[in-house]
């Protein structure tokens, strides 16, 4: 069974040769284990693939997740120079901008002028653009999408590795961009006090969202990823939840269902009040599923509460398991995953949120071993 076919088998809830291994990696993670210059790692789509090929070689994951793309072939028309130091890279921008990218994690731009953020009291909705013109990373991070070059990472994996695996694409939830455009803050209190004008900004979001969803499928992806980072407890409650965040992922779960193609929810943190809203939204799969203390999921009580219904990605520990434990601790906690999760056949061995940027590669390898060993059907 080649891993692409053992990937769908797993995400239709059937039973695969063996239960499948892929895991998300952080930037900081993918930069250290490649040792490439990270503004070209940032910037380059060919870079970026050969990255993922590597990493996938390397940890013998069943697929690919193709988390940034759409990369701007022109990038160093704009570049005045870019400055080495000890822990990273500057690099100086005509515009007066500067950007600098650590060796081990996320660049961090800063901006000659910091445009105040808009309110939503006044903020006029048509100003969203139809089409996706950018990437919410993290914190503020936006990565500028190349409409004419959105497809060149997945092109180049596709044909440097064919066929035999699976090919997972990646969109960013509703809820993530409208907390960018007015910072969290603002738009968290704006829930409360201007829920219509949140619901239309909203909307909006979701219809460009949702064609770029599209468009992957219509690429051949095997899968679409809804990053979706921010719907946990720790920020909303589960009437919020259903209200601001569950309508508009289910519009786009339930447009690349009928593709006849998978989407799964990435959701951090504590959602174990919530797992029957998310499946709610028509998702073929449920990722992340973080355990106490990162989160609050219990995989047993997940499986048993919509394991029915839904194929589950991850649930170990990126951080005291794959970080800081041993070898031996990782195959331990991996084995106890899949002896618990495999049962219904739906379910991939992953960390439950990304790999850290100083996770031990042997940590890492560790999983495939203990998948091949005790993951078999």
């Amino acid at each position: 069974m080649t891993s692409k076919e053992r990937m769908k088998r797993a995400m239709d809830r059937r039973t695969p040769d063996r239960v499948p291994v892929m895991c998300q990696m952080s930037f900081g993670h993918m930069l250290l284990q490649t040792r490439s210059a990270p503004s070209e790692f940032w910037f380059s789509a060919e870079l970026f693939a050969e990255g993922l090929i590597r990493l996938r070689e390397l940890y013998g994951f069943d697929g690919f997740l193709v988390s940034l793309f759409g990369h701007p072939a022109g990038w160093k028309k704009m570049l005045v120079e870019i400055r080495k130091h000890s822990d990273g890279e500057e690099a100086w921008w005509q515009n007066g901008d500067r950007t600098y990218f650590p060796f081990d994690d996320l660049p961090q731009h800063r901006p000659q002028i910091q445009p105040p953020l808009p309110s939503v009291f006044d903020f006029d909705v048509e100003s969203i653009p139809e089409e996706v013109d950018a990437i919410p990373v993290s914190q503020g991070l936006l990565f500028p999408l190349d409409s004419e070059h959105t497809f060149d990472v997945f092109n180049h994996i596709r044909s440097r590795t064919g066929t035999r695996f699976s090919i997972h694409g990646e969109v960013t939830s509703p809820f993530d961009y409208f907390l960018n455009l007015f910072g969290h803050d603002n738009a968290l209190a704006a829930l409360i006090e201007e829920p219509s004008r949140c619901e239309a900004v909203l909307n909006r979001y979701c219809e460009a969202i949702k064609k770029l969803a599209l468009a992957q499928v219509a690429w051949g992806v095997d899968a679409v990823k809804i990053s979706s980072p921010f719907a946990g407890s720790g920020f909303i409650s589960p009437r919020f939840y259903r209200r601001f965040v569950l309508p508009y992922e289910g519009e786009i779960a339930t447009a690349v269902r009928s593709k006849n193609t998978h989407i799964y929810t990435h959701t951090c943190g504590a959602v174990g009040d919530r797992l029957e809203s998310i499946v709610e939204s028509g998702i073929s799969g449920l990722e992340c599923l973080d355990p106490p203390p990162l989160g609050d999921v219990d995989l047993r009580d997940a499986v048993n509460r919509v394991g029915d219904r839904v194929f589950i990605k991850g649930n170990i520990d990126p951080v005291h398991t794959l970080l800081y434990g041993s070898e031996k601790e990782v195959e331990e906690d991996a084995r106890m995953r899949i002896e618990t999760a495999k049962r219904k056949g739906g379910y991939i061995l992953s960390s439950a949120c990304s790999i850290a940027p100083h996770t031990p590669r042997r940590n890492v390898q560790a999983l495939l071993r203990t998948a091949e060993k005790h993951g078999t059907y």
